[in-house]
């Protein structure tokens, strides 16, 4: 029997990229949604996987939007919130801001959806104990908002460099992807302990150990360089997993399944100057791969059967 692991998307609009990159075309949302959401779609059906699908309140308030979005629960998909805005700077919100933003963003999903969420992803990993607090009273099962890697300011810079951003957006995004100590947080699920109830954290996996990413979009960057050295990094990442008991949380974003022919706005993001035929070629390799070693399940699968076999092992901490 194979172990679980669970997989996820954060379906990010075209405008929340532009949005966070500082780009003024943001505002009228543009939205890529009628292309990408039947190719996920269509990739996920023909290996028969059910998966998490973490929508944006926004999108979910945009009429335009609807179709696209009800496809992806009648499909039989797991939908999770995050957030309203999409705003990285989340944690920057007050606690009753942070309140607003997942009870809007909560309503629109639902409304177009049909299912509430019972998950959380902050938008570009971002994170707080406010938030965690306004989940557990919201009566949420589980938090997937953490990074444990070391390289978030690497990442961060190299996406500052590539953005036309001036001096209050740069420190609005002080802390996208994280800081350093984001590499010592637990790499395996862990529960977050409140004085009147708790909430469990499925972190987004990095390489046990050695705490790099190991997302889907890491793969394809590499993969641009070398497929055969991206697919080795990634079968050893699944290796240490299974040698070190991590049940894996792997990551998905919508441009994995678009290339250079489907978007050229959005050409500043790893990855999206290759070939659309050929990164959905290296995407098959690395679900398949990832299917092959794992029983994939959606992240409220994977958080359910965490807590119905192992929940007095699992490791408890305080927010601040």
């Amino acid at each position: 029997m194979k172990p679980i692991a669970s997989l996820s998307l954060d379906l990010d609009n075209e405008w929340s990229y532009l949005k966070t990159h500082g780009d003024a075309e943001w505002a009228e949302f543009p939205s890529y949604f009628s292309v990408v959401v039947p190719r996920i779609l269509e990739f996920l059906q023909s290996r028969s996987l059910k998966i998490t699908v973490f929508v944006v309140g926004q999108d979910a308030a945009l009429s335009g939007n609807a179709a696209p979005l009800r496809s992806l629960a009648d499909a039989g998909h797991e939908i999770g919130n995050h957030s309203f805005n999409h705003e990285p700077w989340l944690h920057l919100y007050s606690e009753d801001a942070i309140a607003r933003e997942i009870a809007e963003a909560e309503e629109n999903i639902e409304r177009v959806t049909g299912s509430r969420p019972i998950g959380f992803r902050g938008p570009g990993f971002s994170f707080s104990g406010a938030t965690l607090r306004v989940l557990a009273q919201r009566g949420y099962l589980y938090d997937a908002s953490t990074l444990p890697t070391f390289i978030g300011p690497l990442a961060r810079a190299y996406y500052f460099m590539k953005s036309r951003l001036n001096k209050k957006e740069l420190q609005q995004r002080d802390m996208l992807f994280g800081n350093p100590s984001d590499g010592l947080r637990p790499n395996k699920p862990y529960r977050w302990e409140f004085e009147d109830g708790e909430l469990l954290e499925i972190p987004v996996t990095t390489m046990p150990g050695l705490r790099l990413p190991i997302h889907a979009s890491y793969v394809i960057y590499l993969a641009a360089y070398s497929r055969a050295l991206a697919m080795a990094y990634f079968g050893f990442a699944l290796q240490l997993c299974k040698l070190t008991k991590t049940q894996p949380s792997l990551l998905l974003h919508p441009l994995d399944f678009m290339g250079v022919e489907d978007n050229e706005t959005l050409a500043f993001f790893p990855g999206m100057s290759m070939p659309r035929a050929t990164k959905l070629a290296v995407m098959g390799e690395i679900i398949d791969t990832f299917a092959g070693r794992f029983d994939v399940v959606t992240m409220k699968e994977h958080a359910s059967h965490i807590l119905r076999r192992s929940a007095s092992q699992i490791r408890a901490l305080s927010p601040a």
